[in-house]
C-alpha cells in the first residue's frame, strides 16, 4: 500500500449493522449526515470523526398540553 494512502473503510448501518454504499477515509470528518441504508430502508443522522461514528438522537415531538 502507499504511504499516501489513507485507510479506508465502509460505513455501517447503525441499525441492522451492514454495509451502506459508503466509504469514509481516516482523515473524513461529518456532521449531521443523513447515512440510508439500502437493506433496512433507514435513514440515520450520524456525524464521524476519525472512523468514530455517532448517532445523533433527534428529540421526539412533545404533544401540547392545555
Amino acid at each position: 500500500m502507499n504511504k499516501n494512502m489513507s485507510k479506508v473503510k465502509w460505513l455501517l448501518c447503525p441499525v441492522c449493522g451492514n454495509k451502506t454504499r459508503l466509504q469514509v477515509r481516516e482523515n473524513t470528518e461529518l456532521k449531521n449526515f443523513p447515512l440510508f441504508c439500502p437493506k433496512c430502508k433507514q435513514e440515520t443522522l450520524i456525524n464521524v470523526k476519525q472512523f468514530n461514528v455517532s448517532v445523533i438522537k433527534e428529540p421526539d415531538a412533545k404533544t401540547q398540553s392545555r
